[in-house]
């Protein structure tokens, strides 16, 4: 199937559903053994609850997100800032970083939570309540990429992502580290899901900042540490991981 037919197709029909049905005569055989078998608790049919699609022989993962969630961890741990940063990225990632060091986290959709060492506040990736060069420790993974594309209610706006750099790179300290991640390979846009950069060509959206490490996952879904960018150019949807800087 072509790309561009699965992803429309995907837009209205839930694969994992139509794997389901397929599954249902199996489910209803265990069912009924199950019950043959249960001698205490008898199951009702008001309270089964079929998963159809769980029994696959191992454990699934996005991984983009499993990887640049076990980066930032490690990078944060070996960098020990007073305090931490985050602009919109993974809240089950923001959850875990948050008992390595006091983090607040940035969403203009706020998480509503209370939890030790996790501050949640409003705010928009291109309107940051922060002052220029105030934060010493910030990260935004896999966010610029949707900015101005209309996917979560925000304007349309074709300059989003680089609108949306500037201000992570407007707010970062001098000496400060920006952890930064979006998806990278053959560059364009796939509206209006995300964007695709050339992993070369997108630190030059954050100006003053300078790139010290790069890291990514590839197509096949393997991670690389600390690379070329143009080790990761090839790919059609990779995760680029960037450590950027900003000079004293």
């Amino acid at each position: 199937m072509l790309p561009v037919i699965q992803n429309w197709a995907q837009a209205f029909i839930d694969p994992l559903r139509v794997l389901g049905l397929a599954r249902l005569p199996r489910y209803l055989r265990q069912l009924a053994k199950y019950r043959a078998g249960e001698r205490r608790l008898t199951v009702r049919l008001r309270d089964t609850y079929p998963r159809l699609t769980d029994g696959v022989r191992q454990t699934p993962f996005d991984p983009h997100y499993f990887f640049q969630g076990a980066w930032l961890a490690r990078e944060l741990a070996a960098a020990r800032p007073a305090r931490h940063f985050d602009v919109g990225s993974s809240v089950l990632m923001v959850s875990t970083v948050s008992a390595l060091v006091p983090t607040v986290f940035v969403d203009y959709r706020p998480l509503q939570v209370e939890l030790p060492g996790l501050g949640c506040i409003a705010g928009d990736v291109c309107r940051l309540p922060f002052a220029d060069d105030s934060v010493s420790s910030l990260s935004c993974l896999h966010v610029i990429e949707h900015v101005g594309l209309g996917r979560y209610g925000d304007p349309l706006d074709p300059e989003g992502s680089a609108k949306a750099a500037r201000e992570l790179a407007r707010v970062l300290a001098p000496g400060g580290r920006l952890y930064l991640s979006a998806p990278v390979g053959r560059a364009r846009v796939c509206f209006n899901a995300h964007r695709v950069f050339d992993p070369r060509s997108l630190p030059e959206l954050l100006t003053g900042l300078r790139a010290t490490s790069f890291s990514f996952v590839d197509d096949a879904g393997n991670f690389h540490r600390d690379r070329e960018p143009a080790a990761a150019a090839a790919n059609e949807y990779g995760c680029g991981m960037y450590v950027l800087v900003k000079d004293r």
